[in-house]
């Protein structure tokens, strides 16, 4: 019933930049954290960066001071600016909003279908 759409990956050169953007739709009581996860092939996906409702943000330390989480409550987004990019930091990138369909239910933590970010040396 609730789906997220992300964008906004691509393939970019060492030091660029992309902004990534997750949009929620569907029957929605609130949402409550929104962040971005990131998973190389044969790792754990790991936790970049994650806002909650009042705009507190935790960033991983690899991404700290490069990029920037925020989100827009009245579009159901989050975004993710991503600058400074390096190889390293190639993967599929998650959005992961954590829901509320309706006042009775219970909070449910929902998964984009991933975008792929390749930085190039």
């Amino acid at each position: 019933q609730v789906q997220l759409v992300e964008s906004g990956g691509g393939l970019v050169q060492a030091g660029g930049s992309l902004r990534l953007s997750c949009a929620a739709s569907g029957i929605i009581f609130s949402i409550h954290e929104m962040g971005w996860y990131r998973q190389v092939s044969g790792k754990q996906r790991e936790l970049v960066a994650e806002v909650n409702r009042g705009g507190n943000t935790n960033y991983a330390d690899p991404v700290k001071g490069r990029f920037t989480i925020s989100r827009d409550n009245a579009k159901n987004t989050v975004y993710l600016q991503m600058n400074s990019l390096k190889p390293e930091d190639t993967a599929v990138y998650y959005c992961n909003v954590v829901v509320q369909k309706t006042k009775w239910s219970s909070q449910l933590g929902l998964w984009g279908q991933g975008t792929q970010v390749t930085v190039s040396s």
